[in-house]
């Protein structure tokens, strides 16, 4: 039987990557269940949930992967990365070092993951002003400078988590789908391009063409 959630139109696989202990967990969790626990432990391996949404009038469905930020599961969470469109790269807007381990899990996205997968960066926690240690307009200029679209968040009071996982699927969304329609021109039978075919057509002087005078019906 065909559920409902079995009806999609594009399905994309995104990873959240960053450091153990920067929310990565419970962004996930407040996405696809609406659901926030102080109590989350640290992923072991890796883990992940699905939710539908809507773009263009397409139905997209997100597989969306936890990977565990401890060192020693890298190398198993590595593997993972094969076959992600997305990538939500996270720390802890009130932890500078997760800040700094950024440049490091963008390097392992580059050495593993698809060179074309659309990077967020995300500061999660946000809703930690008082004890802020890395400044925003700090972190988007390090998003600008790699390419990489920026957004911080705030899982325990929602802040940006729905709009941080609309903006990354819509923008998958749109690139593949202009992929698409590139390839389907390609292969468009229409006149056009290197699908251009010659045709013959006689020449004047033929002996069919001098059966009747040019003037007669």
């Amino acid at each position: 039987m065909v559920t409902k959630d079995d009806e999609y139109d594009y399905l994309f696989k995104v990873v959240l990557i960053g450091d153990s202990g920067v929310g990565k967990t419970n962004l996930l969790s407040r996405f696809t269940r609406n659901e926030f626990s102080l109590e989350s432990k640290s992923t072991i391996g890796v883990e992940f949930a699905t939710r539908s949404i809507q773009v263009d009038g397409k139905t997209v469905k997100a597989q969306i992967w936890d990977t565990a930020g401890q060192e020693r599961y890298r190398a198993i969470t590595s593997a993972y990365y094969r076959g992600a469109v997305g990538a939500l790269l996270v720390y802890d807007i009130a932890k500078h070092m997760t800040y700094e381990n950024v440049e490091r899990w963008l390097k392992e996205l580059q050495d593993h993951a698809d060179q074309n997968i659309v990077i967020m960066l995300v500061g999660n926690k946000s809703d930690l002003r008082h004890l802020r240690a890395v400044p925003t307009d700090e972190a988007r200029a390090f998003a600008e400078k790699n390419n990489l679209s920026f957004i911080e968040t705030s899982a325990l009071d929602t802040t940006n988590v729905e709009a941080a996982f609309q903006q990354i699927l819509t923008e998958i969304y749109r690139i593949i789908s202009q992929k698409q329609i590139r390839n389907d021109a390609d292969n468009d039978p229409s006149p056009g391009g290197d699908n251009i075919k010659p045709i013959s057509i006689p020449p004047t002087d033929s002996p069919d063409m001098r059966k009747k005078p040019c003037c007669q019906a």
